[in-house]
């Protein structure tokens, strides 16, 4: 009888542990950018640990993330632009009790890894780089195009680059100037510190650079409540706040 009971056990255990597995790998669904999605990566175990969750980012430019919410797509977790984030709020899509500031990135300029670096030390020096440039790149709908455009308004570029600039839908800014598809790429500098064949020549200059606020909040459909606001909590720890840091971002 015992060694029958034995034996059933047995049997049951690796049914039981894959049970246990399945739990522990349930998915904690991230709309978010490419800085998101790395920082997400760097700090899985850490995460997991924290929620009993594994973070999964579905990364996209903010504008495209923002659509998703819009139309229903399901999610758990949300990090984009403060702006987005706010008229979300306002739809209903995300709780707005959850709303939290994580992160803020400054708008870099990228060139492919061992080409000589531009000036861009001061306003002037910037435009006159952009003007010389054979080709230049940004993202089409990412959170550091509206400004980029008006400070090509304010220089009086608007007109004298249009021709040679690339507007990419996708987050592939820095892949484009690594495979010298471009010579001069325009995103936020985690996005360029992220992709090993591009290289940051630094930020713009303090007179013309803007800090894009990158916010989180939690869908107001998730199933996972619980565990996306233990993800949030993390995401304010020292341990998170290191990686974020250390990715380009200065902790908000």
């Amino acid at each position: 009888m015992v060694r029958n009971v034995l034996a059933a056990l047995l049997l049951a255990a690796p049914l039981f542990m894959g049970a246990i597995d399945g739990a522990l790998s349930a998915e904690l669904k991230i709309l978010g950018s490419r800085v998101t999605k790395v920082i997400a990566a760097e700090l899985a175990p850490q995460i997991e640990k924290a929620t009993g969750f594994k973070p999964v980012v579905d990364a996209d430019v903010a504008q495209a993330s923002k659509r998703k919410v819009e139309n229903g797509e399901p999610f758990d977790v949300a990090v984009l632009v403060d702006f987005q984030i706010d008229d979300l709020i306002k739809q209903g899509k995300l709780v707005a009790g959850s709303r939290m500031d994580l992160m803020k990135s400054g708008i870099g300029v990228a060139v492919k890894r061992g080409a000589p670096k531009p000036d861009i030390a001061t306003v002037e020096a910037f435009k006159q780089t952009l003007l010389k440039a054979k080709s230049i790149t940004y993202l089409k709908e990412g959170a550091s195009t509206i400004h980029l455009r008006k400070v090509f308004d304010q220089l009086g570029i608007t007109d004298a680059i249009l021709h040679k600039t690339v507007q990419t839908m996708t987050e592939s800014v820095s892949e484009l100037v690594a495979d010298g598809q471009a010579e001069i790429g325009l995103i936020v500098t985690p996005n360029i510190l992220s992709v090993p064949g591009a290289e940051l020549v630094g930020e713009l200059p303090d007179a013309i650079n803007k800090y894009v606020m990158f916010t989180a909040a939690i869908s107001s459909q998730s199933q996972n409540q619980e565990a996306a606001r233990k993800l949030l909590q993390f995401l304010k720890t020292p341990e998170a706040t290191v990686v974020i840091k250390a990715k380009g971002n200065e902790p908000s």
